[in-house]
């Protein structure tokens, strides 16, 4: 670091002297300090400009580019997910909603949504989504499954673009903490009502995240993959009759 330090000091110093040899011989070769004055004050001021340019308008718009680099990697992350885990957890998840034949109709997606549909589902089922019980459904079975998942989701939450997008990050951590519950369980066919209830908070929460973070990735797919949104619409997960064939 600080051979770096004195490596640039170095070098400012060097322009500093280029400079005023330059100026230098400027009046030497011309004797007329009066216009030699005039220019240097007209770079002065026009260097305020230039930092204006530089700092923020460039650097602005050099931050842009490196925000859509970094969410570009981050969504073939969030695809990733998807298409190991996510998708087949929001079908183990979705049988523990006693709603769900509603949620079925809800989140049937268009092949024409654009993204004004998506933004305005999403509003809604971040205000209120679903009802999960975890005595609905299997737990030893949804246990097995994010059980076999977890070395995935570790190395999906290693990567460092994740911390790019917070509301992803607290949908894994939502279904970490969900994994978790389950796996401290002695006995997950012999459980209290209370504790029933406490586990249906959780699957509750980790439903609610996961369902908003898939509508976010259709849309990212409809807008800039056509073809894999074609795709993932008809593995939609609320559908029962989902199929990769095309009718």
């Amino acid at each position: 670091m600080r051979k770096i330090c004195t490596s640039q000091a170095a070098f400012a110093t060097m322009l500093l002297i280029l400079s005023a040899l330059v100026y230098s011989l400027h009046y030497i070769l011309f004797r007329d300090s009066h216009h030699l004055f005039m220019f240097l004050v007209g770079d002065i001021a026009f260097v305020f400009i230039e930092v204006l340019l530089v700092s923020m308008i460039l650097h602005r718009l050099l931050e842009m580019r490196e925000k859509r680099e970094k969410l570009k990697k981050l969504n073939m992350v969030i695809g990733s997910f998807f298409g190991e885990t996510g998708t087949d957890l929001l079908r183990h998840l979705a049988l523990f909603d006693a709603e769900i034949e509603k949620n079925r109709s809800l989140l049937q997606i268009g092949a024409d949504w654009q993204s004004k549909e998506f933004t305005n589902l999403k509003r809604q089922i971040e205000k209120g989504f679903g009802s999960l019980h975890a005595g609905n459904n299997d737990l030893v079975l949804l246990h097995e499954f994010l059980a076999t998942h977890r070395q995935h989701l570790l190395r999906i939450v290693e990567n460092p673009n994740i911390l790019e997008h917070d509301r992803f990050s607290d949908m894994l951590w939502a279904v970490f903490h969900l994994e978790d519950e389950l796996g401290h369980r002695r006995n997950l066919c012999q459980l209290s009502e209370v504790d029933l209830s406490h586990l249906s908070g959780d699957l509750q929460r980790a439903y609610q995240l996961l369902v908003v973070e898939w509508l976010a990735y259709l849309q990212h797919l409809q807008t800039d993959y056509p073809y894999l949104f074609s795709l993932a619409r008809r593995l939609n997960p609320f559908d029962p009759q989902a199929s990769a064939e095309v009718d």
